[in-house]
């Protein structure tokens, strides 16, 4: 360091030491600087400041409902927005902010935003997403941004057109309650502590009912047992907003449920007075956009007469009577442009849409008839269309009037259920409606971006309706996305959605309890100007979208016959009273049954899918073993057969689940499975298998997962084989039969058993039957599926036992190819003499192989012991006669039928063949028989000598062994 000084300043190089000390207070040397240092500069530690505490100015009140102790608090943190108040409830705890946009609105609606989010931390839980932080608002965010939404708007002042926005955010939650209602009710306290106008506060509740008795504020744990998640929003006098989802409730229990819900929703009023009376701001006068009372008049003058005639037309359509309406704008516009009013002509629009809006209601409620001249509680024309889209798991078209949607189902595996990231709730979701409303539904030209709020609002109101009536997951294991298509729209497209969606499902086989149908309910009223109170009021039955708009109320409700399972209101002035909302429920009933009943008239149960796109579920038990070999390392197998095959495969501890889309897919997957896990052996299943090598006798064959068997050469083709590689080589792929099995486990295989035999009109086995498994797979697919397997097969099988067999159509050499005793020399002898000898001496032609009806069993799936206990019925279908004028001498018979012969049956017989050790037969009508010769017995036979036979037994192929009778 003092190196560095002195180069610094050569001058200090001979500084005095004492000049440097500390304690006779010089300046410490630093960058060649002498002098003097102060106290502070001497103090090695100074003081450090400390700050002051700042206390917070916190605002709170508790208060009780339905046992459970509320909390609302402000003043804590989020101090700079308008309003910010705290809801707490055990240990859930929300944050609700409110905040208004400065300057005056040139607009004329009003634009208020209100975003709800459910942040990972509130559980303690970090996003799984790859960011690792939340992204996009998800479906059940934006619903609650709607539950909020729906009841604070209608509170706003007329004419008050200032951008709004509502910041719902969960700070924590014990998953215990649903914060959503919570949400509801904090936004409600900071809008009535902030300085922005509104008419609140209001009160929202939940009600959920267990066993038949109402619970107030249900835990999730009591959600998930009741029958009922009532939510209800309210002012002091006046209902606001209702959300329902119910299974099945009657319009009586409903009708009890909302006036429980009402006193209870009220007691949420008191304690927002009172914090707003704490710590609220003064309501700030902001500018209301209102049209003046010369402008309106005007305009009435101008347009009240040709709307009025526009309106008592029923002929006009939606568009024609919208293009009519804009050319009465359009005049009113030109005729203010000539007398340069430009104060009118901002407020055009809004002016002339109040004057339509008072002609249409004064019409409805004086003379009781409607836009499009029908009656109060008439539904419109109905069309119904179910299986619209053959090629699809469901589909159905639902038309009401001009409004039309074409609903679509489709089926998957348990694994495509929709995975939810909510804090609270199930975490996964096997049913989805997906509600689209495309611009060209009215007409008109837009884009397609991501979630639309609305879509989402009425897809879900559509699902909650559905979801009541499926069956239990564990009864119907598929996942279902149902998939609405708005075509056209004049009025209540999501209750169309429902009705359509009820279709599309039974359509697509799944066992509903019964159809569901939605209809919306509307309200006209008169009110008293000076009371605010309604005077006079009508209630409308399916209302049109001019009568939505202009009317106060769209009453959605969507049922079956025995009760509701959806209800969602919205209105449009500060609340309407109980009495009136509950009275809308008996016409909506009415509606809701006539509809059903068109329904009913197209299809009324669940369709039988017996066709070959009907998906299929299989699930299967295998081993741990069994399964880690079908998986593969790290899945590479599992998803090499998803790759090929289509289908979706999830594996569970000792189960396997398949999904396919129809029955092709099912039944190739199904091979795969059994290919490398295997399934138990059975004497006569069809197998699929890799030849594994090539021997002079045969083929080994890999199959049933690592399971070897012996194809021998007699089992390669009906035709003489003379070597095996002629017909298989190394690592084709066969199907194969198993015909049976040593003491010592070896499997012997058959390819022949599973060929038609060459000319024959049967079709193979193999395509007609299903192999066997292990368990019998879940498959939902209709009875009549499988039971029109079995005929086929009991069919294929009397096809084998009673058809006529053609005599010019067999080769004998075929035929005792299972005879130990023949060799190679032997066939190629049978063969020459074959060639020698193809008709009888008579000239009656000989059978040939094509038709050969010896061993009909080949291809039936049957096992040893099955043919040996069943050897007398199959042995009544081995022998035909070969010609009708044969003798018929006591108990011999010369001519016999298939259904006659069994053991002990005597019948003459002539030699066809004489071998080393023994005798081939002609029975007649192409059939062969086999006698062994004895010890020491003359064998002095002939070609074509006359024998008496006895029929003693059957050899394991099914070949008639005789004796000669004693006579002889």
């Amino acid at each position: 360091m003092a190196s560095k000084m002195n180069r610094a300043n050569p001058l200090l190089a001979n500084l005095p030491h004492f000049l440097t000390w500390r304690p006779l207070g010089f300046r410490t040397i630093c960058m060649g600087r002498l002098g003097f240092a102060t106290q502070s500069q001497l103090d090695p530690d100074p003081p450090t400041p400390v700050a002051g505490t700042k206390v917070l100015d916190i605002a709170k009140e508790e208060f009780e409902i339905g046992s459970r102790l509320i909390t609302l608090e402000t003043g804590k943190i989020a101090r700079f927005a308008n309003g910010a108040v705290i809801l707490g409830m055990d240990e859930t705890k929300v944050l609700s902010t409110v905040a208004a946009a400065k300057g005056d609105a040139v607009r004329d609606f009003l634009p208020l935003t209100v975003d709800y989010q459910e942040k990972q931390f509130a559980q303690g839980v970090i996003p799984n997403t790859f960011m690792r932080r939340e992204g996009a608002p998800k479906e059940r965010e934006l619903l609650c941004g709607r539950l909020i939404d729906r009841p604070i708007r209608p509170l706003f002042p007329s004419g008050f057109y200032h951008e709004v926005q509502v910041m719902a955010s969960v700070l924590s939650s014990d998953g215990k309650q649903d914060p959503d209602v919570m949400a509801a009710n904090a936004t409600s306290a900071a809008l009535m502590l902030s300085d922005i106008p509104w008419g609140g506060p209001i009160g929202m509740i939940r009600i959920g009912r267990i066993s038949g008795k109402f619970i107030i504020n249900p835990t999730m744990d009591e959600l998930s047992l009741s029958d009922l998640n009532l939510v209800y929003a309210c002012t002091k006098d006046k209902t606001l907003m209702i959300d329902v989802q119910a299974r099945e409730i009657s319009e009586k229990d409903l009708d009890a449920g909302l006036r429980l819900a009402h006193p209870e929703a009220v007691k949420y009023l008191e304690p927002q007075i009172r914090l707003a009376a704490k710590a609220g701001k003064c309501k700030k006068e902001y500018k209301l956009s209102m049209i003046s009372d010369r402008t309106l008049e005007k305009v009435r003058n101008l347009a009240e007469a040709p709307i009025e005639a526009v309106f008592t037309d029923p002929s006009y359509g939606k568009f024609e009577r919208g293009e009519a309406l804009d050319k009465i704008t359009q005049d009113v516009r030109r005729a203010l442009e000539e007398e340069f009013d430009e104060e009118s002509l901002k407020v055009l629009p809004k002016a002339v849409d109040t004057v339509r809006k008072k002609v249409v209601r004064r019409r409805i409620i004086n003379e009781g008839f409607r836009v499009d001249g029908r009656r109060l509680d008439e539904v419109r024309p109905l069309y119904c269309e179910a299986g619209s889209l053959p090629i699809l798991h469901g589909s159905s078209i639902f038309s009401r009037g001009d409004t039309q949607v074409l609903c679509t189902v489709t089926l998957g595996a348990p694994g495509d259920a929709q995975r939810l990231e909510s804090i609270v709730g199930p975490p996964t979701k096997r049913f989805m409606l997906h509600y689209s409303f495309p611009p060209f539904s009215i007409n008109e030209v837009g884009k397609r971006v991501g979630l639309n709020r609305r879509e989402v609002g009425h897809g879900t109101l559509a699902e909650k309706a559905l979801l009541a009536v499926l069956p239990p997951e564990d009864d119907f294991p598929y996942t279902v996305r149902v998939n609405s298509e708005v075509m056209a729209s004049d009025g209540s497209t999501s209750m169309a959605t429902v009705c359509g969606g009820s279709m599309a499902l039974m359509d697509a086989g799944i066992p509903l309890r019964e159809h569901v149908a939605g209809i919306s309910v509307g309200l006209v009223s008169e009110v008293d100007l000076s009371t605010g109170t309604i005077k006079d009021y009508r209630i409308l039955t399916d209302i049109l979208g001019l009568e939505d708009h202009l009317g106060d109320m769209d009453f959605k409700i969507a049922g079956t016959r025995k009760g509701i399972t959806s209800i969602q209101l919205d209105i449009k002035p500060a609340g309407i009273p109980l009495d009136i909302i509950c009275e809308c429920l008996e016409p909506a009933l009415k509606g809701r049954l006539q509809i059903l009943d068109r329904m009913d008239q197209e299809i009324k149960v669940p369709r039988t899918q017996d066709d070959r796109n009907s998906p299929r579920l299989a699930t299967l038990k295998f081993s741990n073993d069994a399964l880690r070999r079908l998986i593969g390392p790290l899945g590479v197998l599992k998803r090499k057969m998803e790759e090929e095959t289509g289908a979706r495969i999830s594996v569970s501890d000792g189960s396997l689940t398949i999904v396919a889309k129809n029955h092709a897919v099912m039944e190739k997957v199904l091979e795969k499975v059994d290919f490398i896990v295997g399934r138990e052996i059975e004497i006569g299943g069809i197998y699929k298998g890799i030849v594994s090598s090539v021997k002079e006798y045969g083929a080994f064959v890999e199959f049933n997962g690592g399971q070897q068997g012996l194809l021998h050469i007699s089992e390669l083709s009906h035709e003489p084989v003379s070597r095996v590689s002629d017909v298989v080589s190394v690592g084709q792929q066969l199907s194969l039969m198993c015909i049976g099995q040593d003491v010592r486990g070896n499997i012997k295989l058959s390819l022949k058993a599973t060929l038609p035999r060459p000319g024959s009109d049967t079709n193979n086995v193999v395509e007609e039957s299903v192999p066997p498994v292990k368990e019998e797979p879940n498959i939902w697919a209709s009875v009549g599926e499988v039971s029109d397997e079995q005929e086929k097969l009991s069919s294929l099988s009397e096809d084998y036992k009673m058809r006529e067999v053609n005599p010019s159509s067999l080769v004998p050499p075929v035929l005792i190819r299972s005879a130990a005793e023949c060799d190679e020399e032997e066939k190629s002898a049978a063969s020459s003499q074959n060639a020698k000898s193809t008709t009888s001496p008579g000239g009656a032609p000989k059978p040939s192989r094509s038709d050969c009806g010896v061993f009909p069993v080949q291809n039936i799936k049957k096992s040893k012991r099955v043919l040996q206990k069943e050897g007398e019925k199959e042995s009544n279908s081995i022998l035909r006669s070969e010609d009708g004028d044969a003798d018929k001498e006591d108990e011999f018979e010369a001519s016999t039928s298939v259904k006659n012969l069994k053991i002990g049956t005597k019948l003459i017989a002539k030699v066809y063949q004489i071998r080393a050790r023994g005798l081939v037969l002609d029975l007649g009508g192409g059939l062969r028989a086999m006698y062994r010769f004895e010890t020491n017995e003359k064998r002095d036979f002939v070609v074509d000598e006359e024998i008496r036979v006895e029929c003693s037994s059957f050899s394991s192929k099914g070949i008639p062994v005789v004796s000669l009778v004693d006579d002889q």
